[in-house]
């Protein structure tokens, strides 16, 4: 099943920085991006960008994501692939990753696969942004990069439709409200999430009854 938002784009951060600037991070609050509110994360990132060596930031858009999955691929092997890419830019030879699978070992093979250079060191493990400190930072980037682009999106509809995420209930009051009036998902759904084919048949199936009902009263 798909994870994360519904709206907006998936955004993978990768952070290069010197062993000795650990140190710095943890001075400045660097933790888990999920345990800092928004202003929190935004304030901190402007400190993590003064001694990180490189940052890499991927935004990939709904309309990628659901022509991945249309030829039936995985969201994980997209990541990987995209992980792959900043590793390549960023160009180190040990490499942390928060990986958001059951098989962490797995999915460091799966992304190694996809290096030129197959010396470099790939260290997944589920809640790596817990527990290591350069992945906290760059959870910290990413989410930054994606609040931003949340923002610009409702700013650009004038409309405040929450973070969305499935658990945001603003997000699939806005979902439903959307997709009655437009009638076909907008560029900034990822329409092949199970949230957005559950909305649709919901709607579907309330067009039908609705039809029902009023072709029995042209009976009557």
């Amino acid at each position: 099943m798909p994870k994360g938002a519904v709206i907006g784009p998936l955004v993978i951060c990768g952070l290069a920085i010197d062993k000795k600037d650990e140190k710095y991070l943890k001075e400045i609050g660097v933790k888990d991006s999920k345990e800092l509110n928004s202003s929190k994360r935004k304030e901190i990132a402007g400190k993590i960008e003064k001694v990180a060596r490189k940052i890499i930031v991927l935004r990939i858009p709904p309309c990628k994501i659901d022509s991945w999955r249309e030829i039936d691929r995985s969201l994980d092997l997209l990541e990987a692939k995209k992980m792959a890419e900043i590793i390549e830019l960023a160009n180190v030879n040990e490499v942390y990753l928060d990986a958001l699978t059951s098989r962490p070992k797995k999915f460091g093979n799966l992304v190694k696969s996809f290096l030129r250079n197959k010396n470099v060191e790939i260290i997944a493990e589920n809640f790596a942004d817990k527990k290591y400190i350069v992945v906290s930072a760059a959870s910290i980037l990413g989410k930054v990069e994606r609040d931003k682009a949340i923002e610009e999106l409702k700013k650009e509809l004038n409309y405040d439709f929450g973070v969305g995420y499935p658990s945001d209930e603003r997000t699939i009051e806005f979902l439903k409200k959307i997709l009655k009036k437009r009638k076909r998902w907008p560029r900034f759904v990822r329409k092949s999430w199970v949230t957005s084919e559950l909305i649709k048949e919901d709607l579907e199936q309330s067009k039908l009854i609705q039809f029902f009902k009023l072709f029995k009263r042209g009976i009557k």
